[in-house]
C-alpha cells in the first residue's frame, strides 16, 4: 500500500504544475479580458421600461399634455383612447403610436411628443461608502455615481469595475475611465482589491 501512494505522488505533482502552467498562460494571454463597456446613444437606443414618468406634448391639445406614468405592466393609460404599449419602446415611436391612436377619430393630424422625465434609477454595490440607489441623470458617468456614493472606500479596486447593463444578461469586467457612461437601470460593482 504505501508502494503505491508512493507511485502516485509524482502524478500528483505533475498534475499540479500542468494546472499552475495553464492558468499562468491564461493569465498573461488574455483569457480573462477586460472588456469594453458598450457606449450607445442613448437617445437613440434607449427603451422605455414600467415604472418611468414620461411628457407627453400632443400640439394644441392641453388636455393631451402631460406627465404620465407607465405602469408595472408596461402600458400607458392615455386620454381618449385608452392604453397603450409603451414598455420596449423608444420615446419616438410611442409617440408615433399615440399619434396613431389619436388619429383614428379623435384628433385631426395629431403631432406628439415623447419625452423621458425620470429615468430608472442606477445602482451602485460593493466598495463604495454609500451603496445603494441613485437617480440617473442624462450623460451620466459611472464617476459620478460614485461621487454621489462618497467615493470609494480605502480597499476599493479603482481601475476595474463591473457594469451590467439593464439589458443584457451578465455584468461586463472593464477598466474605469473618466468618459465611461451609464444608463438607466445599470449596475456598477465595485470590488476590493487584493493587495
Amino acid at each position: 500500500m504505501y508502494k503505491r501512494q508512493q507511485k502516485l505522488a509524482p502524478k500528483n505533482g505533475i498534475f499540479l504544475v500542468l494546472i499552475s502552467l495553464l492558468l499562468t498562460a491564461c493569465a498573461s494571454s488574455g483569457a480573462f479580458p477586460v472588456e469594453t463597456a458598450e457606449q450607445p446613444d442613448i437617445k437613440q437606443a434607449y427603451q422605455l421600461r414600467a415604472g418611468e414618468t414620461i411628457q407627453v406634448s400632443t400640439f394644441g391639445e392641453d388636455t393631451l399634455t402631460g406627465e404620465f406614468n407607465i405602469g408595472a405592466n408596461g402600458i400607458l393609460s392615455f386620454p381618449l383612447v385608452g392604453n397603450i404599449q409603451a414598455a420596449g419602446l423608444s420615446p419616438a415611436d410611442l409617440g408615433v403610436n399615440i399619434a396613431a391612436a389619436l388619429a383614428d377619430g379623435y384628433v385631426l393630424n395629431p403631432q406628439v411628443n415623447v419625452e423621458v422625465k425620470n429615468y430608472r434609477p442606477v445602482y451602485i454595490l460593493g466598495e463604495v461608502n454609500k451603496p445603494g440607489e441613485y437617480p440617473y441623470i442624462p450623460d451620466m458617468t459611472v464617476l459620478a455615481v460614485i461621487a454621489k456614493a462618497d467615493g470609494f472606500t480605502y480597499r476599493a479596486q479603482q481601475k476595474i469595475i463591473f457594469l451590467k447593463r439593464s439589458d443584457q444578461p451578465r455584468e461586463v469586467r472593464i477598466r474605469l475611465g473618466s468618459n465611461t457612461r451609464i444608463y438607466p437601470g445599470d449596475t456598477i460593482r465595485i470590488t476590493e482589491r487584493f493587495f
